[in-house]
Parts: structure tokens; sequence; C-alpha cells
């Protein structure tokens, strides 16, 4: 049986700073998020989400239960605890200012083809 999930792809460009750029990737390491934020993440109904990198540029995959509302959800997650601290923390790489939120940074992208199957 195949559970129903909606997916969701953003893009966010860092700093074009190979040291921004590798201190980024070991903030993201496992285990290395601070918990209060994946548990944000998963109290608004982020089932896994995970994050490529090319040169600067992120693409992220965020895959959620079936009525996820994106624009809710993404201001709830806004509120959640250190939320505002990890997004200042982490826009020192990003090209974006200190103050936006997750969802002012992350673009999201409208898929123009899927494989049928």
């Amino acid at each position: 049986m195949r559970v129903k999930i909606k997916k969701f792809c953003k893009t966010l460009h860092l700093k074009n700073n190979p040291q921004l750029i590798e201190e980024y990737t070991k903030v993201h390491a496992p285990g290395a998020v601070w918990n209060e934020i994946t548990q944000g993440m998963k109290e608004v109904g982020i089932l896994d989400m995970e994050i490529y990198i090319l040169n600067n540029q992120l693409f992220m995959i965020m895959d959620t239960v079936s009525d996820f509302d994106h624009d809710k959800a993404m201001s709830e997650l806004a509120n959640k605890p250190r939320q505002s601290e990890w997004e200042a923390y982490v826009s020192k790489f990003q090209n974006t200012s200190e103050d936006a939120t997750a969802d002012e940074k992350w673009q999201l992208m409208k898929r123009i083809y899927k494989l049928d199957t």
C-alpha cells in the first residue's frame, strides 16, 4: 500500500564563497541541524526533506502529508521555537537578508515534467 504524499521542490542560492559553502554543508551534516528545527518541520507536516547542492545553488525536495497547506505550514513553522534564530544563523551563507523567513528564502519551483509510470 502506498501512502499519498505531497512533494514540493525549492531552490535557494548561497553566497558564492567556497569557505561559506563548505561551512553551510557542515551545518547540514547528519545530526548538525538543531533539534528544534527538525522537530518543528515534523510538527507542521513535513515527512522528509533532502537538500542537494551544485556550486552555490541549493535544491530542496520536501515530502509532506497529503493535506499539507504550504502557506499555512510555512507561516506556522516561522513561529516555532528557535526558527527565527536558525534563519538568522544560516543567512550568513545565503543570498538573502538576516530577517527573511525560510519561505521567503526558498523559492518554490514549478514542476514542468513528470515521467509517467
